[in-house]
């Protein structure tokens, strides 16, 4: 009965626990220096060679499956494009980003670790954003897939795929409103 009620005594060993744990730790952190608005150090978050992708729905509500030959709403193939958003996002040369600077405000839930392999772990978690600018609050909400390398000091991503499940949005999607 005690599992029901702690499912973190669920896991098997200390070590497994241990790891979720790091992992949360690191999945709420991105998130708050997103919403701090801190992007150099989101930056240091990711590899010099992750992935980040948020497929798009097709006209038969699946989701597309290959970045390099369907829609995406966001896709870099290494953190080269995650430095560049920043950039443009910095010197309000974004077109989801002009004065007033919106707020945000990410909460992560859900986290699983749906493998573990030597210093590789593969996360599922869900989150939902708050977004507010120019008197009003937008929510965006969805399950996200990370690859994490836990081999240095810190949890670094290797792979990211966000699912946005919102049916209709109302404006451009930035990398700080999901």
């Amino acid at each position: 009965m005690a599992n029901l009620l702690n499912p973190v005594a669920a896991l098997k060993t200390a070590d497994e626990i241990a790891t979720l744990e790091t992992v949360r730790a690191f999945l709420y952190k991105e998130a708050r220096l997103l919403d701090d608005r801190r992007f150099d150090e989101w930056l240091e978050c990711y590899s010099p060679d992750a992935e980040f992708w948020m497929p798009a729905w097709d006209d038969n509500d699946e989701l597309t499956e290959d970045p390099q030959s369907e829609i995406s709403l966001i896709y870099y193939d290494n953190r080269g494009g995650l430095e560049d958003r920043v950039f443009r996002i910095k010197t309000d040369r974004s077109s989801a980003t002009s004065l007033p600077d919106p707020r945000t405000g990410h909460n992560v839930t859900d986290v699983e670790i749906l493998a573990h392999e030597g210093d590789t772990v593969q996360v599922r978690y869900n989150w939902f954003t708050l977004y507010f600018r120019y008197n009003t609050t937008d929510t965006y909400f969805g399950t996200t897939f990370v690859d994490l390398d836990l081999s240095g000091e810190q949890p670094v991503i290797t792979k990211k795929k966000v699912v946005l499940k919102n049916d209709y949005i109302h404006h451009v999607v930035d990398i700080y409103m999901i």
